[in-house]
C-alpha cells in the first residue's frame, strides 16, 4: 500500500551542497538507507528523530523515499508530470516551481501521515521552498488559520502552501491526515 506524498516547491536547482546536507540529515535519522541515485533515498526513517513518541505500535522507523527532481537532477518527467496541471503557482506562492522534493511514505497508518509532515518539514529546514499539500475539502477551513499557510485553494483540486511551520502545526492537529 502507498501512502502520503507531499511535495516541496523550490524556486531553482538544490545546490550540491545542500543535497550533501539532506543526505547527512537523511543518514542520521534513518535505521536504513539506501542512495538511488545523487538526490534520491530510499529510507526507513527513526520516528524519534522527528520527535514522534507515539506509534501506533507499529514500530520506531517507517519507509519513505525522499526524492529531489528537475531539470539536470534526475526524474524531469515526474516533475513536469506533477506540474502539468497546477494551477498558477507564481501568483499563490510568488514563484513558478523549477525544481520540487518529493516525500513519500510507503505505508498509510496514522503515524505515516505525521511522519510525512515532520520529515518533509525537517527536509524544508534543509532545501527551503513552499510545500504544495492537497486537501480534502473540508481541511481548507482548517488549515487556513494555521501559522506558515502562505495560500490556500479550493479547486479545482483543494490545497495548502505553506512553511515547515505549517506542517508542524497542522501535524499536531486532532485527526490530522494527508490526502494521498
Amino acid at each position: 500500500m502507498s501512502g502520503p506524498v507531499l511535495v516541496i516547491e523550490l524556486a531553482e536547482a538544490v545546490p550540491r551542497a545542500v543535497i550533501r546536507r539532506l543526505r547527512n540529515f537523511l543518514v542520521r535519522s534513518s535505521a536504513r538507507f539506501e542512495e538511488k541515485r545523487v538526490g534520491e533515498y530510499d529510507l526507513n526513517i527513526h520516528v524519534e528523530s522527528l520527535g514522534i513518541s507515539e506509534t501506533g505500535g507499529v514500530g520506531g522507523s517507517r519507509p519513505v523515499l525522499v526524492s529531489v527532481m528537475g531539470p539536470s537532477i534526475g526524474d524531469e518527467s515526474v516533475f513536469e508530470a506533477e506540474h502539468a496541471d497546477e494551477v498558477d503557482q507564481e501568483s499563490l506562492i510568488g514563484f513558478t516551481p523549477t525544481h520540487a522534493v518529493d516525500v513519500v511514505a510507503f505505508c498509510s497508518r496514522p503515524v505515516d501521515h505525521v511522519v510525512t509532515a515532520l520529515l518533509t518539514a525537517a527536509v524544508m529546514d534543509v532545501t527551503g521552498g513552499v510545500v504544495n499539500a492537497e486537501l480534502r475539502e473540508d481541511q481548507v477551513p482548517l488549515v487556513a488559520g494555521l501559522p506558515g499557510v502562505i495560500a490556500t485553494t479550493t479547486g479545482p483540486w483543494p490545497a495548502a502552501y505553506g512553511s515547515a511551520e505549517f506542517l508542524r502545526a497542522w501535524a499536531q492537529q486532532p485527526g490530522f491526515r494527508l490526502l494521498k
